[in-house]
């Protein structure tokens, strides 16, 4: 059958789209800006009194939906329910009443994980182009993955594509084809501009301390943020760097602008940034639009530890929660009180600390300010019961507080929590000594440590 042809038979209303759901379904759904619109969300929910033990679950939420409502979703219960595999700020408050469920996974993984989780799938692509493939666009992640290993294995009983047209094609292993897909929906929305974080003065400070960890020619991970902010900000003057890593980093456009990104010297996909996918603002999506010096991959591909352990002074840059004195490093939540998830952290951490050359960091405030006003260390004696471990200490590098660095890799537990108390907030530093003495120190060397 013509490609054109079959397009137009699997072409279906946005209602019909969602009436693919049938009790029991897990719904997958692409990430961030290659989730659906919330006009499907709303169109499967108010189906609800006809479902039952129905799971939608997205990554990286950047478009307010009802799905993400405490109050509608808590009526919904057992009919159709949220099960994120990671969560944003949209969905922070419906967390917290532990309504929703929560799928972990590693990001290179996601792909796999998706396939053998989605009884539906549903992303947003571009049109179809005249060879008849439709572009995943700013967010290819676990999509491509799930899709076509999803279908292969047999559990995937309906494929979704919502066609969107003012969703920008990207260049990269970003394209499936029409014949990949059950059905289609046309619906013509914007694509969400994210602001730009301001970074504040301890994030300029450790952005400064950041900078003495990057050389000349490193190839760079980071994320988005206002610490990633104060990096970008301060890479005037380097030369040579190459960016792979999950998302396209925010200030892209000016770092190629400046000269400072070339990837020139990456022994892999030379002279292109590669990522996953992209969030950002209105000049970022036109500097990614078909530029062939940007490229999306699946995870699966660009996240792989083992791939990114090849390339040579490979420097990951990733926030945290919390640090314990043993080097433990927590990013996902504190306690039983999810955050987000774990992202590719993991994954960039292992690789740039197995890269020869390389470097994992992990960048934090020294201290937050609780609700009754009192100052909590981000440096603490143990985690809390309940908190996930994002990176366990075998794996610990660097951390970076705006009062300085610790290289804990090569130290002892005690040596890194002197090295860890040192760069923790001044006023906190007695506690966590005392803290250094009873879980590290035997009851007759306490005194003397």
């Amino acid at each position: 059958m013509d490609w054109k042809e079959e397009y137009k038979k699997k072409l279906i209303s946005l209602e019909a789209a969602a009436g693919q759901v049938k009790s029991g379904d897990f719904v997958g759904v692409g990430l961030g800006m290659g989730a659906c619109s919330p006009d499907f969300y709303h169109a499967l929910l108010d189906r609800w009194e006809d479902l039952h033990d129905v799971i939608v679950s997205d990554t990286v939420q950047v478009r307010p939906s009802k799905l993400y409502d405490v109050d509608f979703m808590t009526k919904l219960q057992g009919h159709i329910d949220f099960g994120p595999a990671f969560g944003m700020p949209l969905t922070r408050k419906l967390a917290e009443t532990r309504l929703p469920d929560f799928y972990p996974l590693s990001t290179f993984d996601a792909g796999e994980r998706y396939a053998n989780w989605s009884d539906v799938f549903i992303c947003m692509v571009s049109p179809p182009n005249e060879s008849g493939y439709v572009n995943l666009g700013l967010s290819n992640f676990h999509s491509l993955e799930a899709i076509r290993e999803g279908r292969a294995l047999g559990k995937q009983r309906v494929t979704i594509g919502e066609v969107n047209d003012q969703m920008p094609v990207v260049f990269g292993d970003n394209w499936l084809h029409v014949s990949e897909f059950d059905c289609f929906f046309e619906n013509s929305t914007p694509i969400p501009n994210l602001q730009r974080a301001i970074p504040g003065e301890r994030d300029a400070k450790i952005g400064e301390y950041v900078m003495e960890l990057i050389k000349d020619g490193d190839t760079i991970q980071m994320g988005i943020g206002s610490i990633p902010e104060a990096v970008v900000a301060r890479m005037e003057g380097k030369h040579d760097i190459g960016i792979h890593t999950e998302m396209f980093p925010i200030g892209l456009p000016q770092l190629v602008e400046k000269g400072i990104v070339n990837n020139e010297l990456k022994p892999f996909h030379k002279g292109v940034t590669l990522a996953t996918f992209c969030a950002g603002d209105s000049d970022m999506y036109d500097f990614v639009r078909e530029n062939p010096a940007c490229q999306l991959y699946p995870a699966g591909h660009t996240n792989n530890p083992v791939f990114i352990a090849q390339f040579p002074n490979m420097v990951a840059i990733n926030m945290a929660l919390m640090v314990d004195l043993s080097g433990q490093i927590c990013s996902e939540g504190i306690g039983h009180r999810m955050v987000s998830g774990s992202g590719g952290q993991l994954d960039f951490q292992f690789g740039a600390f197995h890269s020869k050359g390389g470097r994992a960091i992990t960048v934090l405030t020294s201290a937050r300010v609780g609700k009754n006003g009192e100052l909590i260390s981000s440096i603490v004696p143990e985690l809390p019961p309940g908190s996930p471990i994002t990176v366990p200490r075998t794996y610990a590098d660097y951390v970076v507080t705006e009062y300085g660095i610790a290289h804990i890799r090569y130290k002892s537990r005690r040596q890194r929590a002197d090295e860890l108390i040192n760069i923790s907030h001044p006023d906190l530093r007695g506690e966590l000594r005392r803290g250094l003495r009873k879980n590290f120190y035997c009851s007759n060397l306490r005194a003397a440590a």
